[in-house]
C-alpha cells in the first residue's frame, strides 16, 4: 500500500493549476503594481500568470483518459517542464522550478495526503532555493520555505492517521496561516520593500498559489478579503514600481543541454557578469548522454556578452532577451 494514498488525484491536480491561473489572472495588476524587487519593472503578476498558463495548457492537451492513468508526479512534472520552457521573468521561472521540485516526491503517488504534501513542499523549497546563485529572504522563496516548514511541523504534531483526510486538512490549515505571516514579514526583510511600505509581489503571488491549493483540497474559495490588509495591495494604491529607480540592462533566458560540470561552470561565469542567476535542470539526464536540459535566467548589462558566455558551454534554444527598464502593464 502506498503511504500517500488518500483523496485528491489527477483531477484535483488539474483543478489546482486552473485555480492558480484564475487567481493570478485576477490579481496580476495588483502584483505588477507592487513589483519593485529584484527589478522595479512591474511585471511579476503578468510573468507568474503567463507561466502558470503555459503549465495549464500543457496539461489541457492530455486527454481525460490519459490523465486518469497518470500519478500526481507525472502530471505536475509535465506542467513544470512546460512552465520552465516558456517561463516569463524571474518570478515565473521560480514558480516553474518550485513546481518541478514539488512534483518529484509525488512520482507514483496517485492521491495527496499530509505526508505527501509535506514531502512535496520540502522538495519544492530546496529546488527553488538552490536554483538561485544568491537566494534572498523576503521574497517568494520565504513563502515557499514557510509553507514547507509549517507542513512538516504540523505533520509531527498531528495525532491523526497520516493517510487520513483529517491529517491533510490539519497540514493545509497550518500552511494557510503561516503563508500569510511570511508574506507580511517580507516588508521588513528587504530595505526596498520597507522604504516603499509594500510586501513582496512574488511572495503574494506564491501565497495565491498556496491558497489555490488549499481551496482545491478543502473544496472552498480563495478568500479575497485575506489580501486587502497587505500594504500597497489595495485597488486604490498607486503603482509603486512606477516611482522606483529602474535597473538598466537586460533579462536573458534560454534552454541549454549540457552536463552538470558545464552547468556549474556556466553558473560561475554568469555570476561574474550578472545578477538574478537561476539555473535548474528541467528533466532527468537525456537518454544516452550525461547531459540535462537546463533553464537559464540572468540579468546583465550586456545581453550579447551573456549569450557569448552561454554559447561557450553549449548552444542555447528558446532564447528571450528583454530590457529590464521596460515597464509592463498587461
Amino acid at each position: 500500500m502506498n503511504k500517500h494514498k488518500i483523496v485528491n488525484g489527477p483531477v484535483a491536480a488539474k483543478a489546482w493549476l486552473k485555480k492558480v491561473v484564475h487567481e493570478l489572472g485576477n490579481h496580476s495588476d495588483r502584483l505588477d503594481a507592487i513589483n519593485i524587487y529584484p527589478v522595479a519593472d512591474g511585471d511579476t503578476g503578468s510573468n507568474m500568470f503567463n507561466t502558470a498558463q503555459a503549465m495549464l495548457i500543457a496539461v489541457d492537451e492530455v486527454s481525460d483518459t490519459e490523465l486518469a492513468d497518470m500519478d500526481l508526479g507525472a502530471i505536475l512534472r509535465l506542467a513544470s517542464r512546460a512552465g520552465m520552457e516558456k517561463a516569463h521573468g524571474n518570478s515565473g521561472t521560480l514558480l516553474a522550478v518550485f513546481l518541478a521540485g514539488f512534483a518529484e516526491p509525488l512520482n507514483g503517488v496517485p492521491r495527496l495526503n499530509g505526508p505527501a504534501l509535506a514531502d512535496a513542499l520540502e522538495s519544492g523549497s530546496v529546488r527553488a532555493w538552490s536554483a538561485l546563485s544568491e537566494p534572498v529572504p523576503g521574497t517568494m522563496l520565504s513563502v515557499i520555505q514557510a509553507a514547507a516548514k509549517s507542513a512538516r511541523h504540523s505533520l509531527r504534531e498531528s495525532v491523526a492517521d497520516p493517510s487520513s483526510r483529517a491529517c491533510l486538512i490539519e497540514v493545509m490549515t497550518a500552511i494557510y496561516d503561516d503563508v500569510l505571516a511570511a508574506v507580511l514579514a517580507t516588508e521588513t526583510q528587504l530595505p526596498q520593500l520597507n522604504n516603499a511600505h509594500v510586501v513582496d509581489a512574488g511572495a503574494v503571488g506564491m501565497m495565491l498559489v498556496m491558497d489555490s491549493l488549499s481551496a482545491v483540497v478543502l473544496g472552498e474559495h480563495v478568500v479575497e478579503a485575506r489580501y486587502q490588509p497587505l500594504h500597497g495591495y489595495g485597488i486604490q494604491d498607486p503603482h509603486i514600481h512606477a516611482e522606483a529607480t529602474h535597473e538598466e540592462g537586460f533579462e536573458v533566458m534560454c534552454t541549454l543541454e549540457v552536463g552538470a560540470l558545464e552547468a556549474a561552470t556556466l553558473r560561475a561565469k554568469l555570476d561574474a557578469i550578472g545578477t538574478s542567476v537561476i539555473m535548474s535542470p528541467m528533466s532527468a539526464p537525456i537518454v544516452g548522454t550525461e547531459s540535462y536540459r537546463w533553464r537559464v535566467h540572468v540579468h546583465v548589462e550586456d545581453s550579447d556578452e551573456a549569450l557569448e558566455v552561454i554559447r561557450s558551454v553549449g548552444e542555447p534554444s528558446a532564447v528571450t532577451v528583454t530590457e529590464l527598464s521596460s515597464v509592463h502593464h498587461d
